[in-house]
């Protein structure tokens, strides 16, 4: 106010200072100066007066816009000051949820890393069980094939014996079909001169030379 009033004071005295009053004057007449002097510094302090009053008036307005604006203000204040707690809250919220996922991530980047290790391992082990069940089979192949091999033989063998067996009947029942006629002579010669006293021929009972024995058929085989 003090400011306002000083500024109003300079305008009025550029003002006053501007003015060129022409006074006539008569030498005749007496003039009082010191009631000039008295109406001017009266004029002067009406203009003081009504120059207080609107800078009173104005400061006052400036003052009421300034409260209305500070007010203003000061619930914008408050609102900005309610976002940016509600800006801190969910930035601790994001952070905390931050630091659960990067945690998150730190755990799932070990459990891959021990699942990779273990599928590694478990990779080499069924290779390394692939190579034994390969080296199994392969010798399950030589095996079989040694097997067969035996069984082939045998099967030679069997059929050769099949055949030798088969020829040996062959030549014992040969052998057998040829002895049973002699000795059906030879005991009907026996039985007959038997009857008439003659003694056996050599080769029959008791008797030794080239007779039943001589054509065992276990000598012949």
């Amino acid at each position: 106010m003090k400011t306002v009033y000083e500024q109003e004071l300079k305008d009025l005295a550029a003002q006053v200072k501007d003015v060129s009053v022409t006074v006539g004057m008569d030498s005749r007449c007496h003039i009082d100066l010191s009631g000039l002097v008295e109406e001017v510094k009266a004029q002067y302090d009406v203009i003081a007066a009504r120059s207080l009053e609107e800078a009173e008036a104005y400061s006052r307005s400036q003052l009421e816009e300034r409260v209305a604006r500070s007010a203003e203000f000061g619930s914008s204040l408050q609102s900005s000051r309610s976002e940016i707690a509600d800006l801190n809250v969910r930035i601790q919220k994001l952070r905390s949820q931050s630091l659960s996922i990067k945690s998150h991530c730190l755990k799932l980047e070990e459990n891959i890393k021990t699942t990779e290790e273990q599928g590694e391992l478990t990779f080499q082990d069924a290779k390394a069980k692939l190579a034994q069940l390969e080296a199994a089979l392969q010798q399950a192949k030589q095996d079989m094939a040694r097997q067969l091999r035996e069984y082939q033989e045998l099967m030679n063998t069997k059929l050769a014996l099949d055949i030798e067996i088969a020829t040996y009947r062959k030549l014992v029942e040969g052998e057998e079909s040829r002895m049973d006629l002699p000795s059906a002579t030879v005991v009907s010669a026996v039985q007959s001169r038997s009857r008439i006293g003659e003694p056996p021929p050599p080769g029959t009972s008791g008797g030794e030379g080239s007779g039943i024995g001589d054509h065992d058929p276990k000598g012949i085989i």
